[in-house]
C-alpha cells in the first residue's frame, strides 16, 4: 500500500496533537526516508523512558524500511536482510561507516520460523549481535537503538506472546551485559518489532526490558495509532 508523504503526515501529525495534550512526555518525530520522491508508510518507535519516535519506510513494491534520516538510520531490517541478502559482515560495515558519521543507529535483528522451530532462536539472535554491534567500542552505544523483530511471527500465522517479547528482551540484555556491562545493558533502548495493536500495546510496553515499539500496520490508521501512543503514555 503506498500513501502519500503529505496525507500520511496530516494524519500523524493529529495523533501526536492529541498525545500532547494529554501527555507531558517528551515527542520526538522522525521520518526517514531513502527517497523523497518516494511514497512511504509510516512506523511509530515509542519509548517508555524518555521520548516517541516516529519513522517512514519507503515503499519498494511492498513496505520496506526507509534507510536514512538527516541524523539517524535504520540498518538490518528483515526486509532488507531478505531482499538485499545483507549478512552480518555487511550490516556491521554499515553500522561502522553510519557511526563514522554521526549517525545515531536503530539496529535490527530477530529470528525466522526455523530458528524458533528448532529451539534455536537464543542462539541465532546471539550470533547476530555478536556478529555485528557487539563488536564496536562501549562509548558508541550513546548513538545505538536496538529493535528486536520476531520475523517468525510476522506473515507466517505464528502469534508471539507478550511474555515470549519480554523473554527475549530479557536475554539480549543479557549478552550486552557479556559483553559490555551493567550500565550499558540496562540504558540501551530495545524496541520491539513485532505486531503491536490497540489491542496488546499496553502489555507489550508494561513489560520491564521492552522499552517500546517499532510499529507498522496499526501506524497507517491514526485512531489506532492514537491508541498505541495513549497505550505508552499510561506507563
Amino acid at each position: 500500500i503506498e500513501i502519500a508523504i503529505p496525507d500520511a503526515i496530516g494524519a500523524m501529525i493529529k495523533a501526536v496533537a492529541a498525545l500532547f495534550i494529554i501527555s507531558d512526555k517528551h515527542i520526538v518525530i522522525i521520518i526517514i526516508k531513502a527517497n523523497i520522491n518516494q511514497c512511504g508508510r509510516f512506523w511509530v518507535i515509542s519509548t517508555k523512558i524518555s521520548a516517541i519516535n516516529w519513522e517512514a519506510p519507503v515503499v519498494w513494491r511492498a513496505s520496506l524500511t526507509g534507510i536514512i534520516a538527516p541524523n539517524k538510520t535504520i540498518i538490518g531490517h528483515s526486509e532488507r536482510r531478505a531482499h538485499f541478502n545483507e549478512n552480518d559482515s555487511v550490516l556491521l560495515e554499515k553500522v561502522k561507516l553510519a557511526l563514522s558519521n554521526n549517525l545515531d543507529i536503530i539496529f535490527c535483528f530477530g529470528e525466522e520460523l526455523f530458528d524458533r522451530k528448532s529451539n534455536n532462536h537464543f542462539q541465532v539472535v546471539k550470533n547476530q549481535l555478536q556478529n555485528t554491534v557487539l563488536k564496536l567500542d562501549k562509548q558508541l552505544w550513546r548513538n545505538i537503538v536496538l529493535a528486536y523483530e520476531p520475523v517468525w511471527a510476522i506473515g507466517t500465522g505464528e502469534t508471539a506472546t507478550p511474555e515470549q517479547a519480554q523473554e527475549m528482551h530479557e536475554f539480549i540484555r543479557k549478552c550486552i551485559l557479556e559483553s559490555y556491562d551493567k550500565t550499558i545493558s540496562e540504558n540501551v533502548s530495545i524496541l520491539y518489532g513485532g505486531s503491536v495493536k490497540p489491542s496488546n500495546a499496553n502489555e507489550i510496553f508494561s513489560k520491564k526490558d521492552v522499552d517500546g515499539g517499532l510499529i507498522g500496520g496499526a501506524s497507517l490508521n491514526a485512531k489506532n495509532f492514537h491508541l498505541i501512543i495513549k497505550a505508552n503514555s499510561s506507563l
